[in-house]
């Protein structure tokens, strides 16, 4: 075989590679703990497909979504679909859902009573004080029997849309992130998995009840609608739907954080 045909073979064989042949970075948005935590699984999968995940932390629920929409990001993953749509609904964001990771069965904690069952007449009850996971709590009390909500509330109700609450539990509404800190003056709080687990509190273990994880709640991995068909993207979720990176969760969270794939 001719050098020619040997340069021409070469050059088919290059334009034949996958688009990432060379490294791209990408920078991810998550919140501390297991978010943070599993993409860390992700990261050296990642490296091997050619793709350098910078692992950014935002210490609440909101900065994610902007710090994308900005270009701050290349994408996030802490979210589940009706808080996304709710942000997108309120913000005007072009962001859009690429793939399911991971759901955390949002549960109730108390430092003062060892049972749901236990929980007094008149408890105060600490919830997220966002839309989507505020209402997932009152989803919860209702489907506990604790209270009832309006019909047809959807996703997102609020406490204006309690109707009956013959315990006359009172509902304090505080940022999720706050919620473990509040435990010494409530009677219970509602905590998303993600802010127990990073105060020390085992889901599986200290949790009074939990929700449902069948549910709509499954966490996302989110782009900016510009970016979705862009191959880094596709690569990017291969490398989190790995059996690697289900083994990390199934070992690391021991039942508290649920893959989707």
């Amino acid at each position: 075989m001719s050098l020619k045909k040997l340069t021409v073979a070469a050059v088919l064989s290059l334009a034949s590679l996958p688009a990432l042949a060379q490294t791209q970075t990408i920078r991810v948005g998550v919140t501390p703990g297991p978010h943070a935590q599993i993409l860390e699984a992700v990261k050296p999968i990642a490296a091997q497909k050619g793709l350098d995940i910078k692992i950014i932390e935002f210490s609440d629920y909101v900065v994610p979504n902007t710090a994308l929409a900005d270009g701050e990001l290349e994408a996030n993953s802490f979210q589940h679909t009706p808080y996304l749509d709710n942000q997108k609904a309120d913000r005007k964001f072009k962001i859009e859902k690429v793939a399911e990771t991971v759901n955390f069965p949002i549960g109730i904690y108390s430092k003062k009573v060892k049972s749901f069952e236990a929980l007094p007449a008149g408890a105060n009850i600490a919830i997220p004080n966002d839309p989507t996971n505020g209402g997932r709590a009152l989803l919860l009390l209702q489907d506990k029997g604790v209270l009832k909500l309006k019909d047809g509330v959807g996703f997102k109700p609020t406490v204006l849309d309690i109707t009956d609450n013959p315990k006359k539990i009172k509902i304090t509404e505080i940022d999720a992130a706050q919620a473990p800190r509040v435990l010494d003056d409530v009677d219970a709080a509602i905590i998303n998995t993600n802010y127990a687990t990073q105060a020390g509190l085992d889901p599986v273990k200290d949790a009074l009840t939990r929700e449902n994880p069948k549910g709509p709640y499954v966490n996302i991995i989110a782009v900016r609608a510009e970016d979705k068909d862009k191959p880094w993207v596709k690569t990017f979720v291969e490398a989190y739907h790995t059996p690697e990176v289900k083994k990390f969760v199934d070992e690391k969270f021991k039942g508290a954080v649920l893959t989707s794939w």
